[in-house]
């Protein structure tokens, strides 16, 4: 499994980093959105953990998030994408959909993120599993 962190706090950063070792991810670090949307078109990253700010002052302007919002449904039903946000709660999933996002993580609760993220992980999978196992059936996958 491949992660990519874009955090700009290097606290945040390697928090993330550290839980996401245990989780057995290997993990790419992002310098800037360039370098992100750079490495993300030559690899398919099982999970991404953007920070909303990452990159930019203006959080509806994330180059990263607009980049994923516009792929195609066949791609992005297999990535895992949470946001760490300083402006919503943690597992809001209606702030989650609204960023085409599949989890929203406080930076409050980053201490928490590994058992946030296998929860929010377990339950995406539990929700896709007859849907990706149909397709499978019938030959699309």
């Amino acid at each position: 499994k491949t992660a990519i962190v874009c955090e700009m706090n290097p606290l945040v950063r390697q928090t993330i980093i550290d839980n996401l070792q245990l989780m057995e991810y290997q993990t790419t670090i992002a310098d800037n959105s360039r370098d992100a949307l750079k490495r993300m078109r030559y690899h398919n990253y099982d999970l991404f953990v953007i920070n909303e700010n990452f990159d930019t002052d203006n959080p509806e302007a994330n180059g990263i998030l607009l980049y994923l919002e516009r792929l195609g449904m066949l791609v992005r039903r297999n990535m895992f994408i949470a946001l760490v946000s300083d402006r919503f709660r943690t597992m809001d999933n209606m702030m989650a959909l609204n960023k085409s996002a599949n989890l929203v993580i406080n930076s409050k609760n980053i201490d928490d993120i590994g058992k946030i993220l296998s929860r929010g992980i377990t339950d995406n999978e539990y929700f896709y599993r007859i849907f990706k196992g149909t397709l499978k059936e019938v030959g699309k996958v």
